[in-house]
């Protein structure tokens, strides 16, 4: 049969048997697929079609391969670019294990067509009508925030969130974007930094 159409058997199996999706980004307000949603169906499936999978990572590369068992001779590979995580509170281990479980997870999305809300234009779909409303000539004067009165843009927590899922995206580098500003974690960063980072990253 070749692995090909096998994977795409799999591909049309996993369609029809309507996983639910557990993950909740609560700062971009959308749902998406965490691993174990998918991965235990995507196992039972390939071991009916006869298919092996395994992930394998080196420094640069994260690599899906897929085999038809019946023909170890006949496999097919998924690749995606090795990135970075600089959670906070984890040590460099636990940043390596959330690098790769992410990782695993796009390099299955990708290998089954799983298919996932747009975060990105969740992430930036306000920015049009925020624009918008800047420009606008407003209807009725508008209050200015008391000194010291945190508006809800410049909430320190919600801005990390969107810094994360833009380094995500985009496939930014937390790393080097921390090392422009001199600081080894989000939270180090100042609200005026967080809005720059947010901004450069937007137009990457």
């Amino acid at each position: 049969m070749g692995v090909h159409r096998k994977v795409q058997q799999a591909r049309m199996r996993l369609q029809d048997a309507n996983i639910k999706k557990s993950g909740k980004n609560k700062f971009a307000g959308y749902s998406y697929y965490e691993l174990a949603d998918f991965l235990p169906e995507i196992n039972r499936i390939f071991y009916d079609l006869g298919l092996f999978s395994n992930v394998s990572f080196d420094a640069e590369m994260a690599t899906l391969t897929i085999v038809d068992t019946e023909d170890a001779g006949d496999v097919v590979t998924f690749t995606s670019p090795m990135s970075s995580a600089a959670l906070k509170g984890c040590h460099e281990v636990q940043n390596l294990g959330a690098v790769q479980t992410y990782l695993r997870r796009y390099l299955y999305t990708n290998a089954l067509e799983i298919v996932e809300h747009d975060a990105l234009d969740s992430t930036m779909g306000g920015e049009a009508t925020e624009t918008a409303q800047k420009h606008s000539k407003p209807s009725k004067p508008t209050k200015t925030p008391e000194k010291g009165v945190k508006t809800a843009e410049d909430d320190p927590v919600a801005l990390r969130g969107q810094i994360e899922d833009l380094v995500h995206f985009k496939g930014a580098d937390l790393n080097k974007l921390l090392a422009h500003y001199e600081v080894d974690r989000l939270d180090a960063l100042s609200v005026e930094q967080m809005h720059q980072a947010i901004g450069h990253l937007k137009k990457k």
